[in-house]
């Protein structure tokens, strides 16, 4: 079984685009826009649902942009909101999970912060981007990896921007 790069490539830029068009939105506009998803709503163990950092901006930017960058890619509109929605789900459960394990918003997990994301979305589009399982391992260890030594650097560059 070998990689079936150019749909391993695009699925890998789409996620990263899933990912990215958030943060870079709340880089641009700061706090504007930004309600959190889940109202400020608490769990009954007193925790918020997903916390602060998961907000109706970020929703908006991934479901705007990464549609029509599959569509770009030739993938069609429709992946492309499977992957968001996928991404999505899979980021929203990782933090879900993080606030019943007391942390907050926004507290770093490695792993737990990028295989949902990865995971979920790539096993929605696996088969109609012709996707095998070395494919999808190698999807979710290069988002891994990729994110685990970008997004300390990202946020640096927020921090510097406010500072």
């Amino acid at each position: 079984m070998s990689p079936h790069w150019s749909p391993l490539l695009s699925l890998l830029a789409l996620l990263f685009l899933v990912n990215g068009a958030p943060a870079v939105l709340g880089l641009l506009w700061g706090g504007a826009l930004a309600p959190p998803l889940d109202g400020g709503r608490r769990w009954r163990d007193g925790h918020p649902l997903f916390g602060k950092a998961k907000t109706w901006r970020g929703l908006v930017a991934a479901l705007v942009l990464t549609p029509p960058a599959a569509w770009a890619l030739g993938l069609g509109w429709g992946l492309g909101l499977a992957i968001v929605l996928g991404a999505m789900a899979g980021d929203l459960s990782a933090s879900f999970t993080k606030r019943r394990l007391g942390l907050k918003s926004s507290a770093s997990v490695p792993v737990l912060d990028q295989v949902p994301e990865t995971l979920l979305p790539a096993l929605l589009v696996k088969v109609p981007m012709g996707l095998n399982w070395l494919d999808l391992e190698l999807a979710v260890t290069a988002f891994t990896l990729i994110d685990l030594l970008a997004t300390p650097l990202f946020k640096q560059l927020g921090a510097g921007r406010r500072a």
